[in-house]
């Protein structure tokens, strides 16, 4: 048996790392990681469900028995931007061209996986594998007159590896902690049109993939207070990752691109015996994180002042207070239900809704990274198989649209508009052992 799940643990390990990553996204988070959790709409801090749970929140592996969880997604996010009005030909001002494109790589298959160990009533350890996605675009078209290349766009893959210990410290009551190593890469093309605002030109755009690797932790608590309520939480804090060293011209910071530090707080509530009411809400600090959330500045942050002269308070691409996407801390509210059909099956269902990362100041540099989707809607059934578990579960997500100036045209020339939808298939399977 042993044998075997290492096997299959080998197998889907080198799956993760050869399979493009993408996922439903809280900015570029996913909405939920693990099949059971996706379908509550990515609630569930307080009720362990599988292994994967380890991943919301350390501490509740110490209530899962030894088993392994596989899920593999289908992922189709769909985006695109308009512009309307024509460019203004202004001396200085940066127009495009008028007219809606949609990026092209729209269906994506990725897996999780997560594996239990139990040893002994009170502790647990535990082996998760997930990613990130929703940060990458790739349109046909030279957005930003690139004569070297003819599309533009960037893909950003994460990849993660949880280690996590739990112990019961009380009856009922659970701490857990996660050991975190990240691996991710990046790529860019279309954007030497940007150069004359880089402090690095040559690692701007259109070089190959550059990869990083990184570190971080999670900690997590939960508590079951009475027999109708229990409370968890966890907080991750930001991994540290190697820069992007074939894009320091392009992120704040020479290429540094942190996992920003988030948390999460939740309660579940048994109103009845059959059904289970799961509460959340999370917030991702994008603002930890110069590459990301510094704006596009173009007042105070210009290589020339109105009048032509040099500013020498410029800040180039590429410098800590360089141009990043702008985009601000994302709070979500979560929201699921588990109601138990009879001894074998389970139904759940869930909604969340998160804030707005992107303004609308920022939608220019945001053509790169339309990941605008404030909305979730889950269903997903459970099916117990002797000591065998299958799952499914779907998402979609409805089109939302952020539009604002072109912040580089005549005030008033040009609008961006930037739209984006996503729908989610996840199929799972797990066995106890």
């Amino acid at each position: 048996m042993c044998k075997k799940i290492f096997s299959i643990l080998t197998l889907l390990v080198l799956a993760l790392f050869m399979i493009q990553s993408a996922s439903a996204t809280d900015g570029y988070f996913r909405h939920g990681y693990g099949i059971k959790y996706s379908a509550l709409a990515g609630s569930g801090v307080a009720v362990s469900l599988s292994s994967l749970g380890a991943i919301n929140n350390p501490a509740l592996l110490t209530y899962v028995d030894s088993r392994l969880d596989i899920n593999v997604s289908l992922f189709s996010p769909s985006r695109q931007y308009t512009i309307t009005g024509a460019p203004s030909g202004f001396p200085g001002t940066f127009g495009l061209t008028p007219g809606t494109i949609e990026s092209e790589s729209n269906y994506f298959i990725f897996p999780t996986m997560g594996i239990a160990y139990k040893i002994n009533p009170t502790m647990s350890l535990g082996l998760a594998f997930y990613g990130n996605g929703g940060m990458n675009s790739n349109y046909p078209a030279q957005t930003f007159y690139d004569p070297t290349s003819p599309s533009t766009g960037v893909n950003i893959e994460q990849m993660f590896a949880g280690a996590t210990y739990s112990i019961e410290i009380a009856k009922g009551h659970s701490l857990g902690i996660s050991a975190l190593l990240g691996w991710q890469r990046f790529a860019a093309k279309g954007l030497i049109a940007f150069s004359n605002f880089s402090s690095d030109p040559t690692s701007l755009t259109g070089n190959s993939f550059s990869t990083a690797f990184g570190y971080g932790g999670k900690i997590g608590y939960v508590g079951k207070f009475t027999d109708f309520l229990s409370f968890g939480a966890a907080y991750q804090a930001k991994l540290s990752m190697q820069k992007f060293e074939r894009y320091q011209g392009l992120f704040a910071e020479k290429g540094d691109f942190d996992v920003p530090a988030s948390w999460t707080a939740g309660v579940a509530v048994v109103p009845m015996e059959n059904l289970t009411v799961l509460l959340d809400v999370q917030q991702i600090l994008y603002s930890g994180i110069k590459s990301v959330s510094n704006p596009m500045d173009l007042v105070n942050n210009s290589p020339a002042l109105q009048n032509g002269d040099p500013n020498p308070n410029f800040k180039s691409l590429g410098n800590a207070e360089g141009w990043g996407f702008g985009w601000e801390d994302v709070t979500a509210v979560k929201f699921g239900l588990m109601y138990k059909l009879d001894e074998t099956w389970t139904l759940l269902g869930g909604y969340s809704f998160n804030s707005q990362p992107i303004p609308e100041s920022e939608v220019m540099f945001n053509i790169l990274a339309p990941a605008v989707v404030q909305h979730h809607i889950t269903l997903g059934l459970s099916k117990i198989i002797g000591n065998n578990e299958i799952n499914f579960a779907v998402m979609y997500a409805p089109a939302v649209t952020v539009e604002g100036p072109n912040p580089m045209e005549a005030p008033g020339a040009q609008t961006i508009a930037l739209k984006m939808s996503q729908f989610q298939i996840d199929f799972g399977y797990a066995f106890t052992f």
